[in-house]
């Protein structure tokens, strides 16, 4: 994934949601990002969050325990690289959080202009759309698959 993103990690300002462990986040502040908020609901998670952080030497990461979809509807920060990596929709009748969370006006708020978001979902399942979003690029590895959007732009 980041060798995807190359130099944009280089100063951007990261937001992590469902950070589980943190890797995305700290791989990000590893390459160079400027900040990076992780989310995640779970307390297990932001106690592995914190501890990675420290034991990687990295001040530049702020941890939040809280639903995803409630953060991201009360943030009011500007990122360059949103990263969400939710539990895969893999039945009928599963969430599907990531095509849920591109349909919140808000999450495109949280975007800065240029920024991408960058999402994951079950290989076999088709990229999620919804409006204000272009699929810039779909990459599958194994059972997963790396979804790059940008904002759509006003029509």
């Amino acid at each position: 994934m980041f060798s995807i993103l190359g130099l944009r990690v280089e100063g951007a300002a990261v937001l992590d949601l469902f950070a589980g462990s943190g890797a995305i986040g700290l791989e990000a502040l590893s390459r160079g990002a400027a900040s990076c908020v992780f989310v995640d609901e779970h307390r297990n998670a932001e106690a592995a969050i914190r501890e990675n952080l420290a034991k990687a030497r990295l001040s530049e990461g702020k941890v939040v325990r809280a639903d995803v979809h409630a953060w991201v509807a009360r943030d009011f920060g500007s990122y360059d690289l949103i990263f969400a990596d939710p539990p895969y929709a893999k039945y009928p009748g599963d969430r599907d959080h990531l095509k849920e969370l591109m349909s919140v006006k808000c999450l495109r708020e949280r975007l800065a202009p240029g920024g991408l978001l960058i999402g994951e979902c079950a290989a076999s399942n088709r990229s999620p759309e919804a409006d204000g979003w272009t699929l810039v690029d779909r990459r599958e590895y194994g059972s997963s698959a790396i979804l790059l959007y940008a904002a759509a732009e006003p029509s």
